[in-house]
């Protein structure tokens, strides 16, 4: 193998940004092709790498009992470019991981543009990759260019798999009125202050939830008609459309917050998480939504202390594709179709921030490896990165696959002790001590080989 020749990564996104620096890591050339700012995307806004286009959290960062706190831990591990950048620009977000979204592009892109082994090119690849390109990396994610994905659709000869993700809005800090609002975060974890609590009675809440269900709602085309949603990040008219009280056991639950003006528990809390350095901006936690612009801003300056909200970016709707990913690719990611081409992020199958950057990482090392003539050594089932994989490539059952969290339920379970059961958080504890210590054996033997 000629390892002069370069990995072409399409899609600079945060699995592209991810596989470019990793691919670089190993002495390997990568170009980096990225459609904006010449072509946008219905969510992007700007021009910047891994910009981040819904949440600015990263979840959990308790890699003790939560999954995805586990998968931190393990990317920091594997010289993650995310994470990097992620820890550098956290902003207060309790016991997870939120960030400047601003400073976190700006920091992505500048690393690889400083990285002599990355050329970043701004391009559109309308088509499949040409045939000069040996090793290709699609990581274009949920929003893949209409070109493209009917390029690979027509090579896989299968239909894709579609959902609709929802963008919750963003206030300016400066218009909640803290005379209703408080600062805390439930159960006072973080720094016990970390995100603007707006508490509602049953009276506003039920007129709330109302307001939501008869609000005007964006249309779908005809052809998105039967596509359906992905229940990790579901619109909150939908939500409150399943039943009067299911917000209240939600994004509103009230559990864990006193407030200061009552003495008392609300009957439902509508959080802000602080979205940049600046603390000027803060996102309506798990508000996304289908309603129009106007009824947005008239249904939710209902809630107490955004009544005179302004609102830095409202809430809206986009398609993501994603591929059948257990009938499409290998364990390594390779298209079974055209070894060639792997896939990373979003497009395979996994959902949220994390996951698609530990794929990137994952699809960019595997490609190193091929390149120095090496064959891909794939992470331990038992490691988050390690489960993730096994779940998209073959893991899952193809015929209801729909994207996928990291969570326990994906790692293999802890050996059984007859006459003794574990269970919650012990078990939780366990199978993250065992992927810690499995992942340094993985990095262990793959430094051994390098040498």
């Amino acid at each position: 193998m000629n390892s002069s020749l370069p990995v072409h990564v399409i899609g600079g996104g945060l699995a592209g940004s991810e596989a470019a620096w990793q691919i670089a890591r190993q002495g390997v050339p990568a170009v980096l092709h990225e459609m904006r700012p010449k072509r946008n995307t219905e969510a992007h806004v700007g021009d910047k790498l891994a910009e981040l286009v819904c949440s600015n959290s990263f979840r959990s960062d308790d890699s003790a009992t939560n999954a995805v706190g586990l998968l931190h831990a393990e990317l920091r591990r594997c010289q993650s470019l995310i994470l990097r950048a992620a820890d550098a620009h956290r902003v207060p977000a309790g016991a997870a991981l939120a960030v400047d979204r601003e400073g976190f592009a700006a920091a992505v892109t500048a690393a690889l543009e400083a990285e002599p082994l990355v050329t970043i090119v701004r391009d559109e690849i309308a088509d499949l990759p040409p045939a000069e390109w040996d090793k290709v990396i699609v990581a274009t994610g949920p929003l893949t260019s209409p070109a493209l994905a009917q390029a690979i659709q027509a090579l896989t000869g299968r239909q894709y798999l579609a959902f609709f993700d929802a963008i919750a809005p963003i206030v300016h800090r400066e218009s909640i009125d803290f005379s209703k609002a408080w600062f805390q975060s439930r159960y006072d974890k973080g720094n016990g202050k970390d995100y603007v609590n707006c508490p509602l009675d049953r009276e506003q809440y039920e007129a709330f939830v109302a307001a939501l269900l008869s609000g005007e709602k964006s249309e779908f085309k005809e052809w998105e008609s039967n596509t359906p949603y992905f229940e990790g990040c579901l619109p909150i008219e939908v939500m409150a459309s399943r039943g009067l009280d299911t917000l209240r056991f939600g994004p509103m639950k009230p559990v864990g917050l006193t407030d200061p003006n009552t003495g008392r528990r609300a009957h439902a809390v509508v959080q802000l998480r602080q979205d940049n350095a600046l603390g000027t901006l803060f996102n309506i936690v798990g508000f996304q939504t289908k309603l129009k612009h106007g009824e947005q801003r008239r249904v939710f300056r209902m809630i107490p202390g955004l009544e005179n909200a302004e609102f830095a970016r409202l809430g809206g709707l986009h398609r993501n594709t994603f591929l059948n990913s257990p009938t499409l690719l290998d364990g390594t990611l390779q298209l079974n179709a055209d070894p060639r081409l792997r896939f990373a992020g979003q497009i395979t199958g996994v959902e949220g921030y994390v996951e698609s950057a530990a794929i990137g990482l994952l699809a960019g090392r595997f490609a190193a490896a091929e390149r120095l003539g090496r064959v891909p050594d794939v992470p331990p089932a038992t490691t988050a990165l390690g489960a993730l994989l096994a779940h998209v490539t073959g893991g899952a059952d193809a015929a209801t696959f729909q994207p996928m969290n990291c969570n326990f339920g994906l790692f293999p379970p802890l050996p059984e002790t007859p006459g003794k059961k574990i269970r919650g958080d012990d078990r939780k504890r366990l199978m993250s001590s065992r992927a810690l210590a499995d992942l340094e054996a993985w990095l262990g033997t793959k430094q051994e080989a390098a040498e």
